[in-house]
């Protein structure tokens, strides 16, 4: 057994979630290590949604183009009835972007698409998952965990300052620290299979038997590929024949269809639909992250989008206690994610009960953009605000323009691993510059323009005040003219101490 050098984090599992972790503390220069006990990368489907928040983290992660363009829009629902007829519907709301949100139209991406652009610009960063390597166990004290790793070359024992648990519904972390993980069975077992057939067009996502939880089954042409993706309500027991002709037969049964032949299985799998969330996602120095943390049916897209974000929120606070904020930083991890996901758990179970009357039909309630950390600890209003955006919600983007005339985006300056401080009407050198976070002025002598009014339509501002947006693009704070001192101590608290001189303001 070797003995390797400290790193400062250790992730276990590199899936959706520990790929983001690891992207997020690259792009920061923290150093780790992301291991992934499969020998290869997953080359299923499972995840094929990608919401409009999770498309906003991507553009800041720099691979959203990259994204889009191996992907698609979903097709329109094809219903085949027992009748005999035909109709076709919109599985998602079709509604216009706006300059406060550019993205309002899930895509499909299936997750080993997704997780491939993930590992490319993993590599870009100078990074790699490590395959065929195991967590098989660790300790941890007041100073760090202590993990024996199970590898291609044998067993080794790293030590690192932070463990986190990627490594999926049946965590080896979350079992090693007896974290519980309450829930139901949901009483509903089904198939999902990636299969190139025959018979079907791929303008439409087939359905069959909507509403009869004996026959029902999908097939939906996967953006991006070749392939169909096959889903459907299986009996709790027996098995299951996955193989192509074994699908082959399962879809003709259903369907009642001899023309639609499965030619060759890429990944398949029966599983049975959950809705757990663990206890906590946090004991001293380990963490929980993504299906480690919770598990949901499937139905709204809405697991592979909570875990990358579960990663999105961890990432900064882990490099910023790193560099030497405060510990009690990483308590606001969970703190804030472990209600969204109760909350997303509540969504994807009611839409798998609407599901089973044969409604799949989706709103703005699956886009994630309403998610918000309005009770965080990190969440600072001074004067409280009684409406309009509020500190812990999602940061709008708007249309500006800079002081040179050139069009700007607000997305284009919060992205990156900084802060972004926007004061409104103010002078420009109002609050002194420090190291991680970036300030603007919005107004008339400012650096941005708000010409078209987009700003002001999203901020709510009035002259003097000052928004505090944070890495992870939500409002930190947002602090009137005579209260600009409370700056100070909170971004003390995020680890942006600056230097002696105070904050000042001068309203226009």
């Amino acid at each position: 057994m070797t003995q390797n050098s400290t790193v400062d984090v250790l992730i276990s599992g590199a899936g959706a979630a520990g790929l983001t972790l690891a992207i997020e503390l690259a792009r920061r220069g923290v150093s780790f290590r992301v291991i992934e006990k499969l020998n290869d990368p997953f080359r299923g489907s499972r995840g094929k949604g990608i919401q409009p928040r999770s498309q906003e983290v991507f553009e800041d992660l720099g691979i959203l183009d990259r994204i889009v363009s191996l992907g698609g829009a979903y097709p329109r629902q094809r219903d085949y009835r027992d009748d005999g007829s035909v109709g076709e519907s919109e599985v998602v709301l079709h509604e216009p972007p706006t300059p406060a949100e550019p993205y309002h139209l899930p895509l499909m991406v299936p997750q080993f698409l997704t997780e491939g652009v993930m590992r490319e610009r993993l590599l870009e960063l100078g990074h790699h998952p490590e395959f065929g390597c195991e967590l098989i166990g660790f300790e941890q004290d007041d100073a760090g965990v202590t993990a024996r790793l199970n590898g291609q070359s044998g067993e080794e024992t790293i030590r690192v300052r932070w463990l986190v648990g990627a490594d999926g519904g049946r965590s080896f972390v979350r079992h090693a620290l007896d974290i519980g993980f309450p829930g139901k069975t949901l009483g509903v077992r089904a198939i999902v299979a990636d299969v190139v057939l025959t018979g079907l067009d791929r303008d439409a996502w087939h359905r069959f038997g909507e509403g009869d939880m004996q026959r029902q089954i999908a097939l939906c042409p996967l953006a991006g590929t070749e392939l169909f993706q096959i889903q459907g309500p299986i009996p709790l027991e027996g098995e299951i024949d996955l193989s192509a002709a074994g699908l082959t037969a399962l879809v003709g049964e259903r369907t009642g269809r001899d023309d639609i032949h499965v030619r060759s299985v890429s990944w398949a799998s029966a599983f049975n639909m959950n809705a757990r969330l663990a206890d906590r996602y946090r004991l001293g120095r380990v963490f929980l992250a993504g299906d480690a943390a919770h598990t949901h049916p499937p139905t709204g897209g809405q697991g592979l989008n909570t875990s990358m974000q579960d990663a999105y929120n961890l990432g900064w606070k882990l490099a910023a206690v790193a560099a030497g904020a405060p510990d009690a930083l990483l308590d606001s991890y969970e703190e804030e994610r472990r209600p969204i996901a109760a909350a997303m758990l509540g969504l994807a179970t009611s839409l798998l009960d609407a599901l089973k009357r044969g409604d799949l039909r989706r709103g703005r309630e699956v886009h994630q953009l309403d998610i918000g950390y309005s009770e965080s600890s990190l969440a600072l209003e001074k004067p409280e605000r009684r409406g309009g955006l509020l500190a812990g919600d999602r940061a709008p983007d708007a249309l500006l323009t800079g002081a040179a005339g050139q069009p700007r985006r607000l997305f284009e300056l919060f992205k990156g691993t900084h802060w972004t401080l926007l004061g409104y009407e103010i002078e420009q050198a109002a609050v002194p510059p420090r190291r991680g976070l970036h300030i603007h002025s919005i107004g008339r002598r400012g650096d941005l323009i708000d010409q078209g009014g987009h700003f002001l339509d999203a901020y709510t501002l009035t002259p003097g005040d000052f928004v505090l947006v944070r890495p992870d693009g939500y409002i930190g704070a947002i602090v009137a003219s005579g209260d600009s001192w409370a700056l100070k101590a909170y971004l003390a608290k995020v680890g942006l101490a600056g230097g002696k001189r105070a904050f000042h303001t001068a309203t226009r």
